[in-house]
């Protein structure tokens, strides 16, 4: 076996090492066609190769090592305080450098690990790559999982989790998973995942395709978004149509297009869907309003509710003082205390103290101490309490139809 020894400050031209190669800070190698060391390669301080580099293992330290062309290490790749630079195709089995990774062309490894930072400007294939503070790829990065604690920025992804302890942008792609952000989240292009989960604010600007999604903050997506469960702490904001099961928004939350639901939706403020609502139930702390909401459970609403074309459910109810404009269409409806509405069309529909009404159509209508109605229309039975007003009642043998 005949190692090589590569003095500091000097330069020589390699070919084939027999053994381990050491190099001392500032010297430079040339490569007599392919560099191939059957042992370990060993660098101290800055070192360039300029060529292709093979090796059985590698280990640096101090400094920045620089390969001009390709480097392949059949074990392992170890870094200690310093950086390594690749120009070409970067292959290994496992990857630890302390500082700063810099990947000029394609890398396929399997465990990647980089304390500093990973500035990738082509694709990555790996099992599993944690980095300590900022990760950027241009290319496209194929993993099991990708772990870093500060920024992330990646064009295109396949993965199967993400988490990140500040920021990330990425292109688009799929996380079959999770995406776990502690900070802010950015998709520019189509994106597809698991559970996501953001501590702060996330921004969808393309079609959106999900599981859970859960924001502590603030939420926008540009186009389509499509989930099991929606929830966000503050506000949400989905610009074309959204699909999914449940959605719990604390503050204020609004769709340009149709919410399509089979769960519930949950609003601790204000609702805002430009079409058409459809789901099992509605609670609105606030105002709703939308072109259209269709309910087959209940509808509760706290504030205000407007629609253009009406609100169905088997149980609306109206909290006291509360608004609506637009027809209410429900087996039972009830409003509280100085509620004031347009029309109602139910089988069972009370109206409390001093609640106001255009018209209201119904089998069984009851109305409290002071509530007025210009019109009523019912089949069995109309009970009027002390002081309520009906200007126009009829009894018929069935009822028009109802609107919706």
């Amino acid at each position: 076996m005949s190692d090589a020894h590569v003095p500091r400050g000097s330069r020589v031209k390699l070919g084939v090492v027999e053994g381990d190669l050491r190099a001392e800070r500032d010297s430079t190698i040339d490569a007599d066609g392919t560099i191939r060391v059957t042992g370990t390669a060993r660098f101290q301080g800055n070192v360039e190769v300029l060529g292709d580099l093979e090796c059985n293992a590698w280990d640096s330290e101090d400094g920045r090592v620089r390969v001009r062309g390709s480097l392949t290490v059949a074990d392992s790749v170890r870094t200690d305080s310093g950086e390594l630079e690749v120009g070409g195709l970067f292959r290994a089995r496992s990857v630890d450098v302390d500082r700063k990774l810099t990947l000029l062309g394609p890398a396929v490894t399997e465990d990647l690990e980089v304390g500093g930072i990973l500035d990738g400007r082509s694709t990555l294939t790996a099992t599993t790559v944690s980095v300590g503070g900022r990760l950027r790829l241009a290319g496209k990065i194929e993993a099991r999982s990708v772990e870093a604690g500060g920024a992330v920025e990646l064009a295109d992804v396949s993965l199967d989790d993400l988490e990140v302890g500040g920021l990330v942008r990425i292109g688009g792609g799929e996380v079959r998973h999770k995406i776990d952000v502690g900070g802010k989240f950015r998709s520019d292009g189509p994106l597809t995942f698991g559970d996501f989960e953001v501590g702060g604010f996330a921004e969808f600007r393309d079609i959106g395709s999900g599981k859970s999604i859960d924001i502590g903050g603030v939420m926008t997506a540009a186009k389509d978004l499509t989930f099991d469960v929606l929830e966000v702490g503050g506000i949400g904001d989905i610009r074309g149509n959204g699909k999914g099961r449940d959605v719990h928004i604390g503050g204020r939350f609004s769709v340009g297009g149709s919410l399509q639901l089979t769960g519930a939706l949950q609003v601790g403020g204000k609702a805002s869907v430009q079409g058409s609502v459809q789901g099992e139930s509605l609670e609105i702390g606030g105002k709703f309003e939308a072109e259209r909401a269709v309910l087959s459970g209940k509808a509760e609403i706290g504030g205000v509710v407007a629609t253009r074309a009406g609100l169905k459910a088997a149980t609306i109810r109206l909290a006291h003082r509360s608004r609506a404009s637009g027809p209410l269409i429900g087996g039972r409806v009830e409003l509280e205390r100085r509620a004031k509405v347009e029309d109602i069309y139910g089988d069972v529909i009370e109206l409390d103290r001093e609640c106001e009404a255009r018209k209201v159509v119904g089998g069984a209508v009851h109305l409290r101490e002071g509530a007025v109605v210009d019109e009523v229309v019912y089949t069995r039975t109309l009970s009027l309490e002390k002081g309520a007003r009906v200007r126009n009642p009829q009894q018929v043998a069935a009822l028009p139809p109802f609107p919706l």
